[in-house]
């Protein structure tokens, strides 16, 4: 299995929705407002075997001291060969002049992969989040 990794935007709103419900998130049920999202991004990475989108990590930054790691998903069927970390890694390196690369992950389980990375859980931290009932 040869994955190629990229920047360039060059997925479908189609592809994004397979990959976002592959891990049962619900973003995938809005396909154009996640893709209209993914476009306005400050950085999307996405692993690909062939023309089959397998990976994604998403940045939004400030351009200047702050990154924030909003997504990081990969296929079921393609997990545990290291494409997470290895994306994770290209966010680390394009962000490694900035202040602070944070992210939040949506489960706590979740947290010793980032830790493998250098990521630490903030001291008194607690995320917040507010959900629009319009959705």
């Amino acid at each position: 299995m040869t994955i190629e990794y990229t920047e360039e935007r060059k997925f479908t709103q189609e592809q994004v929705q397979k990959l976002f419900r592959s891990v049962g998130w619900v973003s995938g049920e809005y396909p154009e407002q996640l893709h209209r999202a993914l476009m306005g991004s400050s950085t999307v990475i996405t692993a690909w075997d062939g023309d089959r989108l397998v990976g994604l990590v998403r940045a939004l930054d400030d351009g200047a001291m702050l990154a924030y790691v909003h997504y990081v998903l990969v296929d079921p069927e393609y997990q545990g060969h290291g494409i997470a970390g290895h994306m994770v890694r290209m966010i680390q390196e394009k962000y490694c002049d900035y202040f602070y690369v944070e992210v939040m992950p949506e489960e706590s389980k979740n947290a010793a992969f980032y830790e493998r990375f250098g990521f630490r859980v903030m001291t008194d931290g607690v995320a917040m989040q507010t959900v629009n009932p319009n959705w």
